[in-house]
């Protein structure tokens, strides 16, 4: 797509003293998006404390209806209840929506982005664009590259999900916990069912009537609405393990047509924003540590699966961080696709047809 000299805009961050929201203002002047005022929004119960911008402390407001009047674009991340109810309000105002909750996702008038894999579902966004589950944002493009190459059947992804995805509490909780262990004290739960801290908790949202969580679901739904593939049979367990940043995941997947470990490193390694660490004789594997602070989608562990015939089965690693690229970054990367491409504006204004998306599929929720 040809690209536009951008103007400077109006971008309002709602949810700015959480995690997320604190990365978003972060990724903004890394990337040097083109602002030229930076509202900042939370709930009234944060209203008027400061976040620390380049040196300079800046104010938050409440994110009210009228907070809205004159913004090009907002990236929230404050939860699915703020997001139903202030989105439509900031698009009745004129802005654009990227929205990093679940309430949008799986709406199929909403495109669901992931940068470097669906840029194209933009240009019919009708006012709110939907960023996905961090756990299903690193994975997409790498089973994008299978996709588009020799075709995808069937995704089992295990995930072993930092606390950071979460929130603050979580991060904190587990620092008490690690401390009190070594003080030889109890460790408390409250934000999970049980300590973190040197633990795994095979259960990250609630159970859903067909036994599985609401994140291990929307790893099925999001995967086949970002890959444009309704049918693909896709399960996942999801885990919370007492990591501070990035998400891990296994990944075993069967493709249609025969694939070696060596064309599955080839075809990784081009998509942007993908690195291959696929050294085990030294002990080189992407790890959550060394991925924590970046942007890259890490992949390593690539081997083929002897359990499918064919040569068609492959296992793999992937790691990411999920505050950066699993939230923020993609956020901020979609709003510089919008403004590259002059599609800030909603599709009817533009004359573009508007976006119409997959239902989102009941299979298994009974």
């Amino acid at each position: 797509m040809p690209t536009v000299n951008p103007k400077p805009l109006t971008v309002a961050v709602v949810g700015a003293t959480g995690v997320v929201g604190r990365t978003m203002i972060a990724v903004l002047d890394e990337r040097e998006f083109p602002v030229r005022e930076l509202r900042l929004l939370a709930s009234g119960r944060s209203a008027g404390q400061t976040v620390s911008r380049g040196g300079d402390s800046l104010r938050i407001g409440e994110a009210t209806p009228d907070a809205f009047d004159g913004v090009d674009i907002a990236l929230f991340s404050a939860g699915a209840d703020v997001s139903r109810r202030l989105a439509p309000e900031a698009v009745r105002r004129g802005a654009t929506v990227i929205d990093n909750s679940s309430a949008w996702r799986m709406d199929p008038g909403v495109p669901l982005v992931v940068s470097q894999v669906n840029a194209a579902d933009l240009e019919g966004h009708q006012g709110i664009v939907a960023n996905p589950n961090c756990s299903t944002m690193q994975m997409a493009p790498v089973l994008m590259a299978l996709r588009d190459s020799v075709g995808l059947e069937r995704v089992i992804a295990d995930t072993y999900q930092s606390v950071s995805g979460t929130g603050a509490e979580a991060i904190d909780e587990l620092e008490d916990q690690i401390r009190a262990h070594v003080a030889g004290q109890p460790k408390r739960a409250a934000v999970y069912p049980h300590p973190i801290a040197f633990n795994a908790l095979p259960e990250i949202d609630v159970f859903l009537p067909n036994g599985y969580t609401k994140e291990e679901w929307k790893v099925v739904t999001e995967n086949r609405k970002i890959l444009g593939s309704p049918d693909l049979r896709i399960s996942c367990t999801a885990v919370r393990v007492p990591v501070f940043v990035s998400h891990s995941e296994a990944i075993h997947v069967e493709t249609r047509e025969a694939i070696t470990p060596d064309r599955a490193r080839a075809l990784f390694a081009a998509v942007p924003g993908v690195v291959v660490v696929d050294d085990p004789a030294t002990h080189r594997y992407p790890l959550a540590t060394e991925a924590a602070g970046l942007d890259e989608i890490f992949v390593g562990r690539i081997r083929q699966d002897p359990s499918i015939a064919g040569d068609r089965g492959l296992a793999f690693w992937v790691v990411s961080d999920n505050v950066r690229k699993g939230a923020a970054t993609n956020a901020v990367e979609i709003a510089e696709a919008l403004v590259a491409r002059d599609w800030v504006s909603p599709a009817t204004t533009r004359g573009a047809e508007p976006y119409r998306g997959p239902e989102a599929s009941s299979e298994g929720m009974a």
